[in-house]
This record gives structure tokens, sequence and C-alpha cells, in this order.
């Protein structure tokens, strides 16, 4: 299967009910101050302040003066200095480095398979050809590249969870786009995958991109929820 790129991004589709509890959470464990810098690590700031604030934080830390000003006609004290001391990990549901989830992820990153192909034993995908099939397979095409935060690192390494199973990305992740091996079963263009976040199998795959990249769970997490369009989800 030779690049093909989409202008199609992936989405960060943000649970309001995750959110709600996962705000309780942090807050009960202690702290006052929030740290929603980087558009609230990725997941939006606007409505994380909301989230936090109704959860009983007592001011959120931001970026610039701009976003603090803004807040404030919500309602919200923000402010741009202070060392943050409610656990982001536990605000956002992010998982430990051995996968270990306390709450729900807040967000979860999902593209669509945009084709499927036929592979015989020996082709070889995408660029490089860092990858051949080693048995004739079915692979998809999935929105999602390097340019949305799926680090190149992640091609060989990581999973995606389509249909409610884990399956491999292979070859080099490109720009928009990587390959998907569908181990032999086939699915429809337009059906969902996720690569991480959720209830299913692919909510605690952050912590294998930790692993892979030697980037941390909330540089991944903020990358990737910059450059996707965002969504919500009860």
């Amino acid at each position: 299967m030779c690049e093909t790129t989409s202008s199609a991004r992936p989405r960060a589709v943000i649970s309001r009910s995750a959110l709600a509890a996962a705000a309780r959470l942090a807050i009960d464990s202690g702290g006052g101050l929030a740290d929603l810098r980087r558009d609230a690590w990725g997941h939006g700031v606007l409505a994380v302040a909301h989230a936090v604030t109704a959860a009983g934080a007592v001011q959120v830390l931001v970026d610039s003066t701009g976003e603090a000003e803004a807040l404030g006609l919500e309602g919200i004290d923000a402010v741009v200095a202070g060392e943050p001391d409610i656990d982001a990990a536990l605000l956002y549901g992010l998982p430990e480095s051995d996968g270990t989830l306390v709450t729900r992820p807040v967000l979860r990153l999902v593209g669509h398979v945009l084709s499927t192909k036929q592979l015989r034993a020996g082709d070889a995908v995408s660029y490089g050809y860092t990858h051949r099939a080693a048995v004739d397979t079915t692979v998809a095409l999935v929105t999602g590249g390097y340019a949305q935060g799926i680090v190149r690192a992640l091609g060989n390494q990581a999973h995606v969870e389509i249909a409610g199973m884990q399956r491999p990305i292979i070859g080099r992740v490109a720009m928009d786009v990587c390959v998907v091996d569908l181990e032999g079963t086939d699915v429809g263009a337009g059906t969902e995958a996720t690569y991480f976040g959720g209830t299913g199998a692919a909510a605690p795959a952050l912590a294998r991109w930790a692993q892979v990249t030697g980037l941390s769970i909330g540089e991944l997490v903020t990358v990737a929820g910059a450059h996707a369009e965002r969504g919500w989800e009860a």
C-alpha cells in the first residue's frame, strides 16, 4: 500500500460524565489550583474550567492574561502564575506508567477507516517498507498521522482499537494516516478506530505510547488533543 493522505483529522472526543467524575476525584484528592495550560492539556480550557470549579477548585492556571480575563467573565478565578497542586493525571483520567487507570479517560482520540486492502504474504506497506505481511491479510488505512500527534515511532509498536479488538499499526506512520492490520477480518469504510481513551481495550494506550516514544503521557495527550477536531459524548 502506498502512502495516501487525507484532510480528515482524528477527533478528540470528550466525555462529559468522565470529565465530571475525574474532576470530583481530583478535587477530593486535595489541592486548589488546577493546571489548565495548553488548552487544558488539549481537552478544552473552558469546559474543563467549568467542570473543575464546579467540583470545588479554587483557581485554574492558564497560559495568558487573555484566557484569564475570558474565564473571569464566566465567573472563574484564573491566574497565569503559580504551582498547580491538583493532580492533573486524575483530572484528565490519564493512565499510570504501567497502564493502570484510576478513573475513566476524559479524552478519546479516534480516527476512521478510509479504505481497506488485501495483502498477500510478502507485500510491504507504507513508505520505507518497514513491514511486510507474514501471511495473507486485510489492512485498513486509518485517519491520523504524525501531523496529528500519532508519533512516527508508534509504527510497528502500538495498536488501535477497531470493532472492539486491538489491531497493530504496521509500517511507518505517515503525515495524516497510518496502516492497521485487521489480521484477517474486514470492516467497512467509516468504521471508528480508537487510538487511546474510552472504555475499551485502548483506554490505557497512552502508557504504551509513552514507553515507545520516550515522551510523557501528558505531552502525548496534549499534542494529540490540540491537533484533533474536538467533539463531545455523554
